[in-house]
């Protein structure tokens, strides 16, 4: 019997392409209550997501223009979404596409490009292996909203979080060994894991972010031997934060007379802002100012050892749902 058509479905934040983007992007993303709650009134999230949108834009559209005038996640993704589909062809007839939580293409436009292609049967693979109901919550969050909305009758397999996938672990596990023989003399670098930041308060209430990342961690430190520390990028809003932050981790370690430190961007599966600008640009410059050596391993971005995990929690996903013919 042959195999009915699966729709995959990739998810991910998504970026403004150009820096005329920066501030629709930025009102998109802070109009979103599962981040944050800008009012504890649902009518004001909005006025309020303008008016920070139009404060931040300025600073944001500077560091896109430092890292080529906007997001590269949306091609990155797209290629990712190409390589997986050349992974899949021989399993099946499988279709890859896209969704982006806060820019095109969203969830609905990839829904309605499914529907006219008469695909029923979907895998949503969230694109953050570490689960947060700020981050991949909200993408699965949209994109049932929008299963609901359609009027065809899809099937929706949902693989929501992987921090201890072997394939993508063994990724880690290289780039780091390769990472750590890449240094010259005979320090000692230290690896650093950092991380996309989250409110405390979402732990307290049960999130397993952190618990997921810890999961990463400990998984690629069994097979590289090499303990490293964890801290936090990307704080943005006064409230408690995950710590320590990331500047704080280069300052204590320039305190111990650290001088080389070898970043692992663990949360982040795609070269983009955080990435490019604030570990490239930032980080280092300050990394230089304390004395220290700054180095990052590489975007797994769609690169085959990387898109051969996603196919691997793709194939285990529709086997859940006895959807391939073999």
């Amino acid at each position: 019997m042959a195999q009915e058509s699966v729709g995959v479905i990739l998810l991910n934040m998504g970026g403004p392409d150009t820096l005329a983007d920066v501030e629709p992007f930025l009102f998109t993303l802070f109009s979103d209550r599962q981040i944050i709650r800008l009012s504890p009134f649902p009518f004001l999230q909005r006025f309020i997501a303008r008016r920070i949108a139009r404060k931040r834009a300025p600073k944001s559209c500077e560091a896109y223009r430092l890292i080529g005038g906007g997001s590269p996640q949306k091609r990155l993704t797209a290629e990712q979404a190409a390589t997986l589909a050349g992974m899949l062809s021989p399993h099946g007839d499988f279709t890859v596409r896209l969704a982006m939580r806060y820019w095109p293409p969203r969830a609905d436009e990839t829904l309605r490009e499914f529907a006219a292609a008469g695909v029923r049967r979907l895998v949503a693979l969230s694109l953050y292996p570490h689960y947060s109901k700020a981050t991949g919550g909200s993408s699965l969050i949209d994109l049932r909203r929008a299963v609901a909305e359609s009027a065809a009758p899809f099937e929706l397999a949902e693989v929501a979080s992987w921090p201890a996938a072997a394939e993508y672990v063994d990724c880690l596990a290289q780039d780091i060994e390769a990472g750590l023989r890449g240094f010259p003399g005979a320090g000692e670098p230290v690896v650093v894991y950092s991380a996309h930041s989250l409110p405390v308060r979402f732990i307290e209430e049960g999130d397993p972010y952190l618990d997921h990342l810890q999961q990463t961690v400990g998984a690629v430190e069994a097979k590289t031997g090499v303990k490293g520390r964890l801290c936090f990028q990307s704080r943005s809003g006064p409230v408690r934060w995950l710590a320590p932050s990331t500047p704080e981790m280069l300052a204590t370690l320039a305190a111990e007379g650290i001088r080389q430190v070898l970043m692992v961007p663990i949360s982040f599966v795609s070269d983009h802002v955080e990435t490019l600008y604030e570990i490239d640009i930032l980080y280092r410059e300050q990394a230089a100012a304390l004395g220290i050596e700054l180095r990052r391993t590489p975007g797994l971005n769609a690169r085959p050892e990387f898109v051969a995990a996603l196919r691997t929690l793709v194939l285990d996903a529709c086997r859940s749902r006895d959807w391939l013919a073999d």
